[in-house]
């Protein structure tokens, strides 16, 4: 089968770069380059200032060398997962950070690539080809309780326990290899009506599956906080989302980086010294024009911030 050209239309894309607030000569961070759009808005606003793009999608990383061609001066490319962050640039300040959360277009249409319930292809899932542990490794590996939970936490589906029921037995008379394979088992576990409820019944089990090989969620709040940590004051993290999940856990790393004093209501005077490292802005949806012309985006959120101090200080 030919490899697709990566291609993925970057959602929110004016309002991320306003977000952004970009300086000329500052430092920035695409933390999900993928295929590169946000990156090219972001380098073309650039004169001795420069770009630093992360994924860990291979097939991403050359897409971003590609459509940033005749800038190679403004940007360097790193192939890694954005929750690196910490380690990347332990000794770099940013003047801002962008985080595009989830699956591209790209990885969801390549049906090698077993992220789509629509096309058949081996249970895969990953976001970078390196990392062994696949989608396959969960729907035989993990026992039952195991699977449920993952399906009921990461998909919240309400037919969890009903689904990893039917997985588990179906395994038991051979592996579930393929896509479309464990699209049957879960269309033959759920009532026949669950699609018009909800959409396809294996939407949210994909889903669910999806972030357990990758890590999505459980990464992303120590990732905004390495990231603020090396925001220069008055510099932007900006983070578009595609699901509740994701979005509440940016909102509550937001809401805890916006916190000031935390001592009790009793006492008298601060001590414990903190002070808001963030100021959080209206988080901003498409609007009817680009829900109109991408579909994909009728989920989307932007939350943005901006530095406000440093690390937090104990008082003395």
């Amino acid at each position: 089968m030919p490899q697709l050209e990566f291609s993925h239309e970057p959602v929110l894309l004016s309002e991320a770069i306003d977000a952004l607030d970009i300086k000329p000569d500052g430092i920035y961070a695409d933390c999900t380059a993928g295929g590169g759009g946000h990156s090219f808005e972001i380098v073309k606003r650039l004169s001795s200032g420069h770009l630093f793009c992360i994924d860990q999608d291979e097939e991403a990383i050359e897409a971003v060398k590609k459509r940033l061609g005749g800038f190679e001066d403004r940007y360097t490319v790193i192939r890694s997962n954005f929750s690196e962050a910490e380690k990347i640039f332990k000794d770099i300040m940013l003047d801002g950070a962008l985080m595009d959360i989830g699956v591209s277009s790209h990885q969801i249409d390549d049906p090698s690539r077993g992220f789509s319930y629509m096309q058949d292809a081996p249970l895969d899932m990953r976001m970078d080809s390196d990392n062994p542990f696949t989608a396959a490794d969960i729907v035989n590996g993990y026992d039952e309780t195991r699977l449920a939970d993952i399906l009921k936490r990461w998909g919240e589906e309400k037919y969890a326990r009903r689904i990893a029921a039917a997985i588990v037995k179906q395994r038991q008379i051979q592996p579930i290899a393929g896509t479309l394979e464990l699209v049957g088992i879960i269309e033959s576990a759920v009532p026949g009506n669950y699609r018009s409820l909800g959409g396809h019944p294996a939407k949210r089990s994909f889903q669910a599956l999806r972030i357990e090989v990758n890590h999505e969620i459980e990464i992303l709040t120590p990732t905004i906080g390495a990231l603020v940590d090396r925001l220069s004051v008055g510099g932007r993290i900006a983070i578009i989302t595609f699901h509740s999940l994701e979005d509440r856990e940016v909102k509550q790393a937001f809401a805890e980086l916006s916190k000031g004093c935390v001592c009790p209501s009793d006492f008298p005077v601060c001590v414990c010294g903190r002070k808001p490292k963030v100021k959080v802005f209206k988080p901003v949806v498409p609007g009817e024009t680009e829900l109109k012309n991408n579909p994909r985006s009728h989920s989307a959120r932007l939350r943005y911030a901006e530095k406000l101090s440093g690390p937090y200080e104990k008082a003395d």
